[in-house]
């Protein structure tokens, strides 16, 4: 067999109990998850903002950008409903390159996911204790959700994962907004698709136990671009975008209709210096259509405290190891100017 293990990984009740919540913790998040699906569900008109590193690669760099967030949310809360993205592993089209802080904590040494797993809990854990602010991950790997589940408040599937069976099973059992985003070929129906399974229930198996969910009434949709077959970038953000999404949500007649836009990837063509201009063509669709206001309730941004990306190793502070992010003047502008907005 091809596959040599290395070491054994502690369970999740083991890395809980080694890094546990406060009950003043599990009480935010508690308070945060009803105010995320409060906009899910239309009881609050709040703009979701899910905004952060493409991958969060070092704990004080991304918990000083999260202070940032928390200041502005103070500022912009009756508005705006901000929610720091902490992605711990990246998925990579080739499988090569870094993986994110879940399999390197050090993007310079090798790989170790007992002490990602650490390093992904103690940084989510800091940054709620300094900011209040609950985070959104991807999920990479449907397996280790219950390493996490106590303190995330949003979970994205990603363009690779979403027609995966084992993500959208899972989702189904998630009671925090799920949103599953268009595959790379653009196919609407696709991910349609995996937001009818992850509101329906299932019986799977998952961490060799026969299992049941309940359905996710909050998995939604996230429009993020696609690419043909000639490799060229083809957006989805723009009004007859929304109207064809919405028409689809009629057609199957799901659950709290929802739209997140990602304003970077194959929306911007991973031109990440367009997105301020794409957030405000999202917002100017909204505000010319009720139902595209009801639909849209969201945008999800990369950003970091520096603008662009560079080489591990090169050690700028703050600066994207992976995709190439805005940097944090701009950041603060476009979130005073999206409250203003609406």
């Amino acid at each position: 067999m091809s596959i040599h293990i290395e070491k054994a990984v502690p369970s999740e009740e083991e890395i809980k109990a080694q890094y546990p919540i406060t009950e003043q913790l599990k009480e935010i998040k508690k308070q945060r998850d009803a105010e995320i699906k409060d906009v899910f569900t239309g009881a609050s008109d709040r703009f979701l903002v899910i905004i952060g590193p493409c991958s969060a690669d070092n704990e004080d760099a991304v918990c000083d950008y999260v202070q940032r967030l928390a200041r502005v949310n103070e500022k912009t809360k009756d508005k705006l409903l901000i929610v720091p993205r902490i992605y711990t592993n990246k998925p990579r089209t080739t499988g090569e390159g870094y993986k994110g802080i879940l399999h390197q904590p050090d993007p310079e040494k090798k790989p170790d996911m007992v002490q990602g797993l650490i390093a992904i809990r103690k940084m989510v854990i800091r940054s709620l204790e300094e900011t209040s602010l609950t985070a959104a991950d991807e999920m990479l790997y449907p397996g280790n959700w219950g390493y996490m589940d106590d303190l995330l408040s949003y979970v994205a599937v990603g363009a690779r994962s979403v027609e995966n069976q084992q993500h959208r099973l899972v989702a189904s059992g998630m009671d925090i907004p799920v949103g599953m985003k268009n595959p790379t070929s653009g196919d609407l129906t696709v991910m349609m698709n995996s937001v009818i399974a992850a509101q329906g229930h299932h019986t799977f198996l998952h961490h060799m136990n026969q299992v049941k969910s309940d359905g996710n009434p909050l998995a939604h949709t996230i429009l993020r671009g696609a690419v043909n077959k000639h490799g060229q970038n083809i957006p989805n953000y723009h009004y007859e975008d929304f109207m064809m999404l919405l028409d689809l949500y009629n057609k199957h007649n799901l659950l709290n209709p929802a739209c997140i836009v990602d304003a970077n990837h194959s929306n911007s063509g991973k031109k990440w210096d367009q997105q301020p201009r794409i957030v405000k063509d999202v917002l100017h669709s909204r505000s010319h259509s009720d139902d595209i206001k009801n639909l849209v309730k969201g945008v999800m941004i990369e950003s970091y405290i520096e603008d662009g990306n560079q080489k591990i190793g090169e050690g700028c502070y703050g600066k994207s190891i992976t995709d190439p992010c805005l940097g944090w003047d701009k950041t603060e502008t476009l979130l005073y100017e999206i409250a203003d907005r609406l």
